[in-house]
């Protein structure tokens, strides 16, 4: 069972992997900047104050990570977890559609990738082959901005509406939300309302991966 004291430890740690304070975090998710203060985690009468539902969603919703991503970020043990880094392999998004840096599967190989020490959080350290493609230009905002570093897992299950990345038969990447999949059919929700929609069949596609984690 979860305590008062992990849920708010949890919501602490989701705000610092991807650069924000708790206060950020909260702005960020379109919530009072306060919601997330030391002092709103107790009553006047001093007892516990539970984050709300509707404000977990929220932050869970603009970061892009699941319940599951937060519940380990529950589990994490503070001598383990906050502090421990692990390196993983990264490179430009531009350069994800050349020919050289994936298998067929979708892991990442050959030369030309960089390192980024990443921390280890409960929701990346169980994936053994995770890297991270850094964003670069315009094409998947508002949600994703130059600069931010996406931590992809081939290894990951993917299920509707998870945020992936996708190579296609033709050599091109692409991050997008999974709308549906059929046997015949895979649609994919641009990010950018800017850009199109995509429905490509499954012989188009080379592979997909989850976006299991974005450093802001």
């Amino acid at each position: 069972m979860f305590s008062h004291d992990d849920m708010w430890r949890a919501i602490d740690r989701l705000a610092a992997a991807f650069g924000y304070s708790p206060s950020g975090l909260a702005k960020k998710a379109g919530l009072d900047p306060t919601t997330f203060n030391k002092s709103k985690r107790m009553s006047a009468d001093g007892k516990p104050r539970w984050p709300s539902t509707e404000s977990l969603s929220k932050i869970l919703a603009v970061t892009g990570s699941t319940m599951s991503d937060f519940i380990a970020l529950i589990g994490t043990d503070d001598k383990d977890g906050d502090n421990k880094r692990q390196t993983i392999p990264i490179i430009g998004y531009a350069q994800a559609g050349k020919a050289g840096f994936f298998d067929d599967a979708g892991y990442a190989t050959g030369d030309g990738w960089d390192e980024v020490a990443f921390p280890e959080h409960g929701s990346t350290v169980h994936h053994a082959h995770i890297y991270a493609l850094e964003v670069s230009g315009t094409s998947m905002e508002p949600v994703y901005r130059e600069g931010d570093v996406l931590v992809i897992s081939p290894d990951a299950s993917i299920r509707r509406g998870d945020r992936i990345v996708v190579r296609t038969s033709r050599g091109e990447v692409m991050a997008k939300q999974l709308s549906r999949q059929t046997a015949n059919r895979i649609e994919l929700k641009s990010l950018n309302p800017e850009h199109d929609n995509h429905s490509l069949r499954p012989d188009e596609i080379s592979w997909m991966a989850r976006i299991i984690w974005v450093s802001q």
